[in-house]
């Protein structure tokens, strides 16, 4: 099979955001790894997908080693994989504390790692991650604490990998959404939670596909965290 056409590796890639990014890079012609929990095969021979636990190190190596197996190449990795667990701070468990850790940042620590390492024998790449609005404009009555120690973490590891890669022709960026309409917000909420927002709306999982596509098509961009939320970072 040709190595020459681009490979995307996305994470959390099953359902909403994860598989509209899927689409949105397959409808540009790349190759694709989809890794989640449940992910199913797929019919295109252009998508292989790994189904397992993002958090668990082997799970990681299994992605990558799949990955460059197959398609010979990692040009893009896009870390989507992540939970939110919304409680108030005292009554979060040492399990939910240990469940979005291990997704949130285990899952960003391992596959990340293995994709850089392979994007340096290349001498050039694309990390992108999905992180969170929140982080930087907390909401009063939306218990964000675990979301913002996570992701607020991502926004913070994606410039220290924006600098220390930067002269190997490796890029890092984030796209920080808004609330999105996506299968974890049921119909009836929609309209409350697009009140969050100053444009009035929720976003779509198209806008943060297309986010991520500029970014992956920007050369010149790199350690930016690009809010898509509707204007809910820059005040209300």
């Amino acid at each position: 099979m040709s190595t020459s056409q681009k490979v995307v590796v996305v994470t959390g890639a099953s359902q909403g955001i994860g598989a509209e990014v899927v689409k949105a890079f397959r409808r540009l012609g790349y190759r694709i790894v989809a890794t989640a929990r449940s992910i199913r095969p797929s019919a295109d021979e252009n998508i292989l997908t790994v189904a397992g636990d993002i958090g668990d190190p082997a799970t990681a190596r299994r992605v990558i080693s799949e990955a460059v197996t197959r398609f010979g190449r990692i040009d893009t990795l896009v870390n989507n994989a992540g939970i939110y667990i919304g409680k108030p701070f005292t009554q979060y468990t040492a399990e939910d504390y240990a469940a979005v850790m291990n997704v949130n940042m285990a899952g960003f620590y391992h596959i990340t790692q293995l994709a850089i390492a392979e994007m340096e024998r290349r001498s050039c790449g694309h990390v992108v991650s999905v992180t969170a609005s929140v982080v930087d404009a907390a909401i009063s009555g939306v218990y964000s604490v675990l979301a913002a120690l996570t992701k607020g973490g991502l926004n913070a590891a994606t410039k220290s990998l924006a600098i220390e890669y930067a002269s190997r022709g490796i890029r890092v960026n984030a796209v920080a959404p808004g609330i999105i309409k996506s299968p974890m917000h049921a119909p009836e909420t929609h309209e409350a939670l697009g009140a969050f927002h100053p444009l009035g709306r929720m976003g779509e999982m198209s806008d943060i596909a297309d986010a991520i596509l500029f970014l992956d098509s920007a050369p010149f961009i790199t350690g930016e965290i690009l809010h898509v939320d509707g204007g809910q970072s820059a005040g209300r």
